[in-house]
């Protein structure tokens, strides 16, 4: 057997550089580039063999690693879980600084591949730097803390061990039941040792991404279901956009006249002003959507995981209601007591297009008036003072956030993606929001993680270079996690930034008042003399610190400097930040109300009155709650 000799290192860079996905016939390499900030437990090890191998992997340097993480991640979605990142990081904090990155890969179905240094093999000296010690066992590091958030995890203890565990990380990768985040713990010690390697381990290998067709049984039973349902819905998630099934979605609703509504993953997988597309489902979405899915004698289900913004909670489907899932993953499929048809998105949807050809459960003139009227409320929300000419307004006020998403909607076009993930804006975007193609709408709430935005933006620019890309954050968000806009400004990518500032956490506020907690620690306010935060707002200027790490700023005080600010943004060919103070809507111009409950539980004994009547209006709610059995 001809071997060559290399150290571990060396031979993971050479070995990542030589596997590709395939799907449809279209080739991508796998693992496109490696994220990394060094430390003494990859330095030597995976630091050297990215140096001693420079062709074969580009390299990004990070500020942040849980923001590394949320970079790969963007990639991935934007490369439809086709190609991914790798990120590499040292022993200790570097490695648990992963963990919430991790869980938002592995929550969303998206791929990463993940490199931690880890402690000595050899234990040499006991404990080295960074080492945690446990009593009772001592074979565990800090990167066990990764196990639960992995999709697959191992520890490489010898290079001889990294032939069988980097074949099933790449197979976990590149499998779309399966993926996720996918962990190597890598010994510093091991990372540096030479093997004499087979050659067969670099030899190109293509891993072919399966579209699983359904079972025959499976699709005979979700064809009696549909045509046998009177008020059937669809609830399209996030599998959709993952297997390219936008098409096939949208030649199933025109054959079968069926709505179709999204969840956050999979808003825009039709076209807002597609004559099937109702909008937004659950707590954040559209009363059109909500009506219907009150009424629903059947829900499908295609690539959803059902969580609890999407069900309400469990009360926003009626109780008779029954279910049928078509997901790629056996666990979604069957959720809800469901029907399972468990296969690939778009072959299942082309299959039951096909076995129910002729059939047509419903006419979307039945809920075109409900949409129609839902426009005029976006409409209202978007408006801006100026915008009504006859009203002799000149758009000197300050902006409200729905209006700042107003001025971006008149803006951007197909080519645009918007990118999102806490906060009160993923509810604004979810209600408002005009996809103008599949992959605009990019809000990660799998995982509700603020601070995603910025760096998803730049994984995404990285997946579709020319495309202009917006992070969108609101002051509390922006705090979290800043610090990669370095590595935009090091990397020359366009990144547009949109800072709304609000001064504090305005959706947990609002949540913090519905629950009798009566806003307490939301607001970022100077702390008053009884221990509160009610005095002047903070002196806080975040424009200034983004200029301070490499960002152009532009500062609209008004509406109207609002459009031209954003305009120059999209126009600009380096990272630009729009940095604008927003003003608290009305209840009649800001957003329309949440047309579905969410269940925060409230507490059960209290003296404030807040809290009493928030509990009382509480148990009005939990009792629609249902479970579909």
């Amino acid at each position: 057997m001809s071997t060559v000799r290399l150290t571990a290192a060396q031979a993971l860079v050479r070995f990542l550089a030589a596997q590709y996905t395939e799907r449809d016939g279209e080739r991508h390499r796998l693992i496109a580039a490696t994220w990394g900030i060094f430390g003494h437990g990859n330095v030597a090890g995976i630091g050297q063999a990215l140096v001693e191998h420079p062709a074969l992997m580009p390299f990004h340097q990070g500020r942040n690693e849980q923001a590394m993480v949320h970079a790969a991640v963007g990639y991935a979605r934007q490369s439809r879980r086709l190609s991914a990142h790798a990120v590499t990081t040292s022993i200790g904090p570097g490695a648990t600084n992963l963990v919430t990155g991790a869980a938002l890969a592995t929550v969303n179905h998206l791929p990463v591949l993940l490199l931690p240094g880890d402690t000595f093999a050899t234990r040499p000296a006991d404990p080295v730097l960074q080492q945690l010690q446990l009593p009772c066992a001592g074979d565990v590091s800090v990167n066990d803390c990764l196990r639960p958030v992995s999709a697959y995890f191992d520890r490489v203890g010898r290079p001889e061990a990294l032939v069988p565990a980097a074949l099933e990380a790449v197979r976990v990768l590149a499998d779309p039941a399966a993926t996720g985040a996918v962990t190597l713990a890598l010994p510093q010690d091991v990372q540096a040792e030479a093997y004499d390697w087979p050659e067969e381990f670099f030899a190109e290998r293509t891993w072919r991404v399966r579209r699983p067709r359904p079972d025959r049984d499976e699709l005979d039973a979700a064809v009696r279901a549909v045509r046998s349902a009177e008020r059937p819905l669809v609830v399209a998630g996030g599998g959709v956009r993952h297997s390219g099934a936008e098409d096939a979605l949208r030649t199933f609703a025109e054959r079968t006249g069926l709505p179709v509504a999204t969840t956050q993953a999979g808003k825009g997988v039709l076209p807002y002003d597609h004559p099937c597309d109702v909008g937004g489902v659950g707590h954040t979405g559209t009363e059109t959507a909500a009506a219907l899915a009150r009424a629903a004698d059947l829900v499908i289900g295609v690539g959803t995981r059902y969580t609890d913004f999407t069900t309400a909670s469990g009360t926003l489907f009626p109780e008779d209601a029954r279910f049928l899932n078509l997901n790629v993953t056996a666990f979604d499929a069957h959720k809800q007591a469901a029907l399972p048809l468990v296969a690939d998105a778009r072959e299942g949807l082309t299959a039951l297009a096909g076995a129910l050809d002729g059939h047509r459960s419903r006419d979307p003139e039945e809920w075109a008036a409900a949409k129609r009227d839902w426009q005029r409320r976006v409409d209202t929300a978007y408006a801006a003072p100026g915008d009504d000419e006859d009203a002799g307004d000149d758009g000197d006020a300050r902006p409200t956030q729905t209006q700042v998403l107003g001025a971006l909607d008149t803006l951007v076009d197909a080519s645009d993606i918007l990118i999102n993930a806490a906060g009160s804006l993923p509810g604004d975007l979810h209600k408002l929001w005009r996809p103008r193609s599949a992959d605009q709408y990019h809000v990660e709430y799998g995982y509700s993680c603020m601070g995603y935005e910025i760096p998803a933006a730049i994984g995404v620019l990285l997946a579709a270079p020319g495309r202009p890309v917006w992070a969108l954050v609101g002051d509390g968000t922006y705090l979290m996690n800043p610090t990669e806009i370095v590595t935009a400004v090091q990397e020359r990518l366009p990144l547009r930034l949109v800072v709304l500032q609000n001064h504090g956490y305005a959706s947990i506020g609002g949540l913090s008042e519905a629950v009798g907690a009566e806003r307490y620690g939301t607001d970022y306010r100077y702390r008053d003399a009884d221990g509160g935060f009610t005095g002047p707002p903070l002196p806080v200027d975040l424009g200034a610190n983004a200029a301070s790490l490499g960002m152009r700023v532009l500062r609209p005080r008004t509406v109207r400097d609002l459009r031209e600010a954003l305009r120059e943004a999209r126009a600009a060919t380096v990272p630009t930040c729009v940095y604008v103070e927003t003003e608290t809507p009305d209840t009649v111009s800001g957003p329309p109300p949440a047309p579905a409950w969410w269940d925060v539980p409230v507490a059960e004994t209290a003296t404030r009155k807040a809290a009493v009547e928030a509990r009382e209006e509480y148990d009005r709610h939990v009792t629609a709650r249902r479970r579909h059995l």
